[in-house]
């Protein structure tokens, strides 16, 4: 097992003045530790898989406002507290255009891409952002998440994909990407559970307009809501997930290790981090807010 001591500061204060939260995201520290932890997993067939722990950023040393918000994300320039999922630092597809965090899907083609996480765990909490994709685009918000390594099929320990660890609020231009036909009645537009629960009711902008995310978690319930509308609910840690998980393409037969993680997802502590999805195509976020329960 390895572990590492580390505190860091990040770069100088920067000003924004992207909606209401005329806020300055400034320097931010970093607190804790580098622990690898090997786990023995629970479920047939699913390998030995390693939690990788990271130092986090001091969520004190973000902003807060009016509404008691920690406000993550609010077109700072330097994106102080977001990096790489598996990396130790920011892909270069991720820009921040106009006041907005951006995947630059249509951009330099050798640029590095990758998910793209926020450098703290969170258990209950409010999270609220805004986000609009363009015509066909497809993207999602973790959390939850882990950082996790298991060995392939080479035998070769590497990062596994966050989505199998982290339930997904989908993130999708409905009325052109294909994936708004596939899963079940819908489970895989905008607002749903990923594969697992359909936004209901579906009541997306379109493609190049904003749309609002509201994403809850108290003790284990779970509340999607789009545009002001509560879409989504559920129970973690419950028989109920476990018959969703079984129903979807992280079954235990399909797919051992994604079940193993998400049946637990968040681990002992039930916490993880927030994530936005890199999937090719261009996507924008805004006014990214965070409320600690």
């Amino acid at each position: 097992m390895k572990r590492l001591v580390f505190v860091v500061s990040a770069l100088a204060a920067l000003t924004s003045c992207v909606g209401n939260h005329n806020l300055v995201i400034g320097e931010v520290s970093y607190e804790g530790e580098y622990e690898e932890i090997r786990i023995s997993p629970v479920t047939e067939g699913c390998p030995e898989y390693v939690i990788v722990e990271n130092p986090q950023v001091r969520i004190e040393d973000f902003p807060k406002d009016d509404d008691g918000f920690y406000v993550i994300f609010n077109g700072n320039e330097r994106m102080q507290g977001w990096r790489g999922y598996g990396k130790d630092h920011i892909p270069s597809k991720w820009i921040v255009e106009d006041g907005c965090l951006k995947f630059n899907g249509t951009g330099d083609p050798d640029a590095e891409g990758g998910d793209l996480i926020f450098e703290h765990q969170f258990g209950n909490f409010i999270l609220e952002l805004e986000w609009k994709v363009a015509e066909g685009g497809n993207s999602g918000i973790f959390y939850l998440a882990r950082e996790v390594n298991a060995a392939g099929r080479d035998g070769v320990e590497r990062y596994q994909p966050i989505f199998m660890s982290s339930p997904e609020y989908q993130v999708l231009d409905n009325a052109n990407h294909p994936d708004a036909k596939l899963g079940v009645n819908g489970n895989r537009q905008s607002a749903s559970l990923y594969d697992m629960i359909p936004a209901d009711p579906q009541i997306q902008n379109p493609y190049g307009e904003w749309n609002k995310a509201r994403i809850m978690v108290c003790d284990g319930k779970v509340v999607h809501s789009q545009n002001g509308v509560d879409v989504v609910e559920y129970q973690l840690w419950s028989p109920e997930w476990s018959e969703l998980l079984q129903a979807s393409k992280f079954s235990e037969k399909g797919w051992p290790l994604a079940y193993e993680l998400l049946n637990y997802c968040g681990g002992e502590a039930c916490e993880g981090y927030i994530g936005i999805q890199d999937h090719e195509d261009d996507v924008w976020f805004r006014n990214i807010r965070i409320k600690i329960l």
